[in-house]
């Protein structure tokens, strides 16, 4: 019961959370205050993890096909591209995100419930779930695709820098291999990931911190509990995505 409670105020809240504002300017306002917070708040960590991530994965590749000897050392871009793209790049930021961003979002809503700051905001007449949770998803489903791009990006350029440092192929190659059989789909996949992947981040950890009760204690719950569910969401989603858009 307590699974389909859970359910059913998660779409309410949704619900809610897209209504007409009653201000547009004070909505826009915090729409574009959460959009810096969640996108310059997380640059620094998504561009080096993005980097070392594109490193690591030419060079483990390039050491096992460089092993075989039958493999041209050009397919490496082509690997890493591809690899960024549909799989590394949006899953691995995402839950990277799930983890920061997730965890700021329940804690601070959290904050607010504790505070009665939510209740103040209802007795002035606010739609507190379309100001406070409609601002955070929309501007994490603007942020976080920037932020994929910006990851497949330096990925890329960590997979040259890592592959041409340890002497696995040659600059030449490697853009080659960037070049060979780009598909326009897989770029499309990706943003559809994107697009899920965001929607769920900012979503879930705020019904977890909307609706805490309680003290101190409840919040730290609520935010564990935000990010576990959101990175089970995100690889289930994951997934089925996958699934229905790569298979054939």
């Amino acid at each position: 019961m307590k699974f389909l409670e859970d359910i059913g105020g998660y779409l309410v809240m949704i619900r809610h959370a897209f209504s007409r504002p009653e201000k547009a300017a004070m909505y826009s306002k915090e729409t574009f205050r959460q959009m810096v917070d969640i996108g310059i708040g997380s640059l620094s960590i998504v561009a080096i993890i993005s980097t070392f991530m594109g490193a690591v994965t030419a060079v483990q590749f390039s050491y096992q096909l460089k092993s075989i000897g039958l493999v041209p050392m050009w397919w490496m871009g082509s690997i890493v591209r591809k690899g960024l793209i549909l799989e590394l790049a949006p899953t691995i930021t995402s839950l990277l995100l799930a983890g920061k961003v997730g965890s700021n979002i329940a804690t601070e809503l959290g904050s607010m419930r504790i505070s009665e700051q939510i209740d103040a905001y209802e007795i002035m007449g606010v739609n507190t779930r379309s100001y406070l949770v409609g601002p955070k998803i929309l501007a994490a489903i603007v942020v976080i695709p920037m932020l994929i791009v910006l990851a497949v990006a330096l990925g890329i350029l960590g997979g040259w820098a890592g592959g041409v440092l340890g002497h696995f192929f040659t600059t030449a190659e490697y853009i080659r291999g960037l070049q060979d059989n780009m598909k326009n789909w897989d770029v499309i996949v990706m943003f559809i990931k994107c697009l899920f992947f965001a929607f769920i981040i900012a979503s879930i950890p705020c019904y977890k911190g909307y609706n805490v009760s309680g003290g101190a204690l409840e919040i730290g719950r609520a935010s564990t509990q935000a990010v576990v569910l959101t990175s089970i969401m995100l690889v289930v989603v994951n997934f089925f995505i996958a699934f229905f858009l790569l298979g054939e």
